[in-house]
Order: C-alpha cells, then sequence, then structure tokens
C-alpha cells in the first residue's frame, strides 16, 4: 500500500493495512528490504543496514508499525541481506578506495589470472562473470549478484561482527525475526577453485547462471558456523525466529536445522513453489519432506514469493483454492505470498516497463515483475494501492480480483483463504497435529491431520475430472468443514465421496 501517492509501497501504507492482516488470520508479515539503498536490485544492494529509504519512511514509521502489529498480535519480521552489500555501502567505498584501506578484506578481492582473465569461472545469478575489474586498484572483486552488489567477505571476523550488530539492532528495535537473503552463499571456497559444469544444463533453457554447478560458491560447511552466530543472536532476545533462504537438495536443507548447534528455526522448504503442479510428484514429496526432518524439527511450506511466477500461473486459476487448501492444511508453518490470497495472476508487463534487473540483464521472460505487481484493494483506478501511478502496471481484472470485490463473496479465493486460515488456528490438530499420507491414485492427494482428540481428513483433486474416492477405512461419517465449493460445506459424507475437478475438501471425521 502507497500512503503518500509516490506509486510505491511504503510503512505508513502497511500500518494502514494491518487490520486487513489481521482479518485474514495471518500472525506475521515479513518485509522485503526497507533500507536506504540505490535500488539496483529494489533493496537486495543495502547502502546502510541501519536506517529506512526515504522512499518507504523513517525509522519513526518503522516503530510506529512494530507497535501497532504487537497490538494486533502480529509479528514483524524483516529481511536481512548478509551476503552483499551496495557498492555505495560506506564500506565498500572504503574498501575500493586502495588495497590499503582496512576494509579492503571486508570483500573479496583478488589479483588478475597471469593473462588479466577474471580469478576462476564463477557466475553471477543476473549474467555475466561473477569478477568485475577495478581499474583504480589492478584486482577483480566478485559480486553473486550484481556488480553494484560486492560480497562481503565472512570470513573476516570484522564483518562477521559488525553484521551481527545490525541484528541487534534490529532486535532492539522490536523486531520478532529475520528472513536471511542467499544464506547458502555466506563462506566461499577458501580456494577460490573453480565451478565445474554441470551436465543437466542446455544451451538456452534457464538462466546462464546454471551452466555451472556452484560447488565452491555455495554451501561451504563454514556457512553452518555462520547461521550458529546468527541464532546464538536471536537467541539472547527470547522468542525470535531465524529464516534461512536455501534453494537446495532436500537432504542438505535438513543441516540447516543445525547438527552441531541449533541454526534457523525453519530452513524454508521451497518444493512446491520448485515442483510442477502434479499429484503423484506432491504426494510423494510431503511424505519425503516429512520422512527427513531432524527429530524435533519444525516443517513450513511456501507456495509463492517475489522471484517466482504466481501460483495462478504455475498451478492454473482453476488450481488457486486447492493449493491454498494444500498450503493451509500441511503440518508446518505456511507462508503465503500478498496477493495469492486473491488468486492474483501473473501481469504482463510491457517490455519497456521491465524494472527487474533479471529481466533487463537476461531478457523480458527472466522478469519477475508479472509477480510483484501492486496489491489490489478495490476496484478503483489503480486499485486502490496508490493516488498515484503505480510503478508497476495492474492485472487486466483488477476491478474484480481485489479485497473489497472479494470480501463479499462467499466463494471467492479469500473467503476461502479465511476460512482454512481460522480452521487452522483454531483446531490443534491441524496447527501441530500429525500427518499421515493415505493412499491415492492419478490427480488425487489425500492425508490426515490428528491433534487435540481430532481427525481431518483432507482430499484434494488436481485433475479436472471428478473422482470417486474412499474415506479413510473405519471412519464411519464424516463432515464437509471447508471446501473449495462454498455450497458443500456442512454437508456429510459416508464412506464414497464424489470429489469434483479442481477441488479440495476438509472433512471432520467421527
Amino acid at each position: 500500500m502507497d500512503s503518500n501517492g509516490d506509486g510505491v509501497g511504503d510503512l505508513a501504507g502497511i500500518t494502514s493495512r494491518l487490520d486487513y492482516l489481521q482479518s485474514l488470520g495471518v500472525t506475521a508479515i515479513w518485509i522485503s528490504p526497507i533500507y536506504p539503498s540505490p535500488m539496483a536490485d529494489f533493496g537486495y544492494d543495502v547502502s546502510d543496514y541501519t536506517g529506512i529509504h526515504p522512499l518507504f519512511g523513517t525509522l519513526e514509521d518503522f516503530d510506529r508499525l512494530v507497535a501497532e502489529a504487537s497490538r494486533r498480535n502480529l509479528r514483524v519480521i524483516l529481511d536481512y541481506v548478509p551476503n552483499h552489500t551496495s557498492d555505495q555501502h560506506p564500506w565498500f567505498v572504503e574498501s575500493i578506495s586502495s588495497r590499503e584501506n582496512p576494509r579492503r578484506d571486508w570483500y573479496i578481492w583478488r589479483d588478475a589470472k597471469p593473462d588479466g582473465g577474471a580469478p576462476n569461472n564463477w557466475l553471477s545469478h543476473f549474467g555475466g562473470s561473477g569478477w568485475e575489474w577495478d581499474e583504480a586498484t589492478n584486482q577483480y572483486y566478485y559480486h553473486a549478484f550484481l556488480k553494484e552488489q560486492p560480497d562481503l567477505n565472512w570470513r573476516n571476523p570484522e564483518v562477521v561482527e559488525a553484521m551481527m550488530n545490525v541484528l541487534r539492532f534490529w532486535l532492539d528495535r522490536g523486531v520478532d525475526g529475520f528472513r536471511v537473503d542467499v544464506m547458502l552463499e555466506l563462506i566461499k571456497d577458501a580456494e577460490l577453485r573453480d565451478n565445474p559444469p554441470d551436465p543437466r544444463y542446455r544451451d538456452g533453457r534457464g538462466r546462464p547462471y546454471r551452466q555451472l554447478l556452484p560447488l565452491h560458491s555455495a554451501d561451504q560447511l563454514e556457512v553452518h558456523e555462520v547461521v550458529r552466530k546468527m541464532r546464538g543472536v536471536l537467541d539472547e532476545y527470547g522468542e525470535r525466529v531465524l529464516i534461512g533462504e536455501l534453494y537446495i537438495e532436500m537432504d542438505r536443507l535438513m543441516m540447516y536445522y543445525g547438527e552441531d548447534g541449533p541454526e534457523c528455526h525453519m530452513p524454508f522448504n521451497f518444493s512446491l513453489v520448485l515442483m510442477r503442479w502434479d499429484a503423484r510428484r506432491i504426494a510423494a514429496l510431503v511424505d519425503q519432506y516429512e520422512g527427513a526432518l531432524p527429530a524435533g524439527a519444525w516443517p513450513n511450506w511456501v507456495l509463492g514469493n517475489h522471484d517466482v511466477p504466481r501460483i495462478a500461473a504455475r498451478a492454473g486459476r482453476a488450481q488457486v483454492a486447492v493449493a491454498a487448501m494444500l498450503l493451509l492444511t500441511l503440518r508446518g508453518t505456511p507462508t503465503m505470498y500478498c496477493g495469492d490470497e486473491l488468486g492474483m495472476e501473473a501481469v504482463a508487463v510491457p517490455d519497456e516497463a521491465i524494472q527487474d534487473p533479471v529481466g533487463i540483464n537476461l531478457g523480458p521472460g527472466f522478469s519477475r515483475d508479472p509477480s510483484r505487481t501492486p496489491m489490489q484493494w478495490d476496484s478503483g483506478p489503480v486499485a486502490g494501492f496508490s493516488t498515484g501511478q503505480p510503478w508497476l502496471p495492474l492485472s487486466a481484472d483488477h476491478e474484480n480480483a481485489n479485497v473489497a470485490m472479494q470480501s463479499e463473496d462467499p466463494d471467492s479465493p479469500l473467503s476461502l483463504y479465511r476460512r482454512l486460515i481460522a480452521l487452522r488456528q483454531s483446531e490443534p490438530a491441524l496447527m501441530v497435529g500429525s500427518y499421515a499420507g493415505m493412499p491415492a491414485e492419478g490427480d488425487i492427494i489425500a492425508y490426515v491431520r490428528e491433534g487435540g482428540g481430532k481427525r481431518f481428513f483432507i482430499v484434494l483433486n488436481l485433475g479436472a475430472d471428478d473422482v470417486s474416492f474412499d474415506l479413510p477405512q473405519g471412519s464411519g461419517l464424516g463432515s464437509v468443514v471447508v471446501s473449495t465449493d462454498v455450497d458443500r460445506e456442512g454437508t456429510d459424507v459416508f464412506e464414497a465421496l464424489e470429489v469434483r475437478g479442481n477441488e479440495g475438501l476438509v472433512i471432520a471425521l467421527s
């Protein structure tokens, strides 16, 4: 929400919409970077870790947001961007000034190869080499993303202490935790060895970055030492949460819960974001994830975020409601992306209007802008997001797909999200109960959640055809408590039930 008409959402705008978030039923909000930044990558290029970019407001606006959120029992989680800074951060300005500067080693500098080339073959996520030549000091510095985002050297104890103090600064202001950006890449191979080619890569398919396996530029064992230090800082403040952004294979993901001491409370589980929308694959994935969790580890699920196409684009509009039911009835903390509760679709952004540096550098097909368009609040000309021109275009259907309209429609995606969240928050079986996958075939996913003396049977049809399906053996009578078709709620079901195409059901078992 934009509070001042400049077309960009801000802190006062979020504060003005806290009542909506409370009515939705969520209990925590994660805010993407709000720090001072030249905005080469929308705030992920930080020039001051302890301030607020004027575009978003002031520290007083932030304090007001935290206070108002707390009054509504909403937790506030900040994006922490420790892998790199902006090239305009005072630390890098010093680092690049000379080889003798005390902060030279705060970043990763290396000499050229004898032929003048980059120190190794590491690539930037955003295209091209990960190394940038500095003519003045005759060395390369490493940047995993834009050249305007030089990577910090986390092998330097002074960097570690400075970044731990960043956490303390915000914890002292009352934040409830952090989502740690690019956690996987904080430590690089000490010898800076070349990354090997990825045999799965096909030229022209996917980002060029993926032609190499990041064997030496990511997921080093020493990363875990850093994460344990972060966790130690948060533990000084009591009930706080540390969430890691980790796009990684499941067995490696589990290590970030901590094997030699506590690490992440929740390493983000992006399986649903990355996987094809296929019932058999998803059912197997859930069972695999549940089986891989370390003892006592708390699971989590992510359905969408600012880096991937919206769920309506990935699974199809007809599956938006089914996807919501999956997310909100699996065991573990669900993370939803702003606007998914409306079924917002990918917005066609004209080439000349692309803002995302990935889309600019690699081509429009790689742009993340279609999933970053403004939240749609009402049927007005700019969907109630601003009184000015929004920074990205709105969807063509924003006059119907908005909060005001869907709040009045019991059969809307928003109404379904509210019913599902309310049920989840009120039933221990769904909040903290056990999970048991049930045998199913074809497009059906089925499982039972049990706890607090209650059992709920969830059956989801990821296909368009009607399917007959049996309740778990010995269940007897069941009652539909939430359905993707609101008219079906409150009806009784016996041993066999008809699951319609693109339908999901939460059934309380007797």
